[in-house]
């Protein structure tokens, strides 16, 4: 983590990056899902929020704007926040709109019923 932020203590790179921009990049992706979207539109909304991330870095720690491995780090971190966002989402929807077909298999998944096809039928 020294390596990637220079003018930077650990707590404050983890409040910006982890907290702000995961979070951010979660509401991203849970707002991605909840309109039906796929996926790939969390990578678009990653590489924007990373650019933002990126700013205030640069902007309240004097880190350098464009640095590679920082940025990829950064890209990498909000598209996992924003692809648990759209996952969690995504699940939650389709046992709640699709109740009769799917029931929910963890935070992530959904599973067909045991007992779908007879109620379906």
């Amino acid at each position: 983590m020294d390596a990637l932020y220079v003018n930077e203590s650990l707590l404050q790179s983890v409040v910006l990056t982890g907290i702000v921009g995961c979070g951010c990049a979660w509401q991203t992706g849970h707002s991605i899902a909840l309109t039906w979207r796929p996926i790939e539109q969390v990578v678009v909304g990653a590489v924007l929020l990373a650019a933002a991330v990126r700013f205030l870095h640069f902007a309240l720690f004097e880190e350098p704007l464009f640095a590679p491995p920082t940025t990829l780090f950064e890209i990498v971190c909000l598209c996992i926040a924003g692809a648990i966002g759209w996952r969690t989402t995504r699940a939650r929807q389709m046992v709640r709109q699709y109740y009769w077909l799917y029931e929910a298999n963890g935070p992530l998944g959904w599973r067909p019923r045991q007992d779908g096809a007879s109620k379906a039928g």
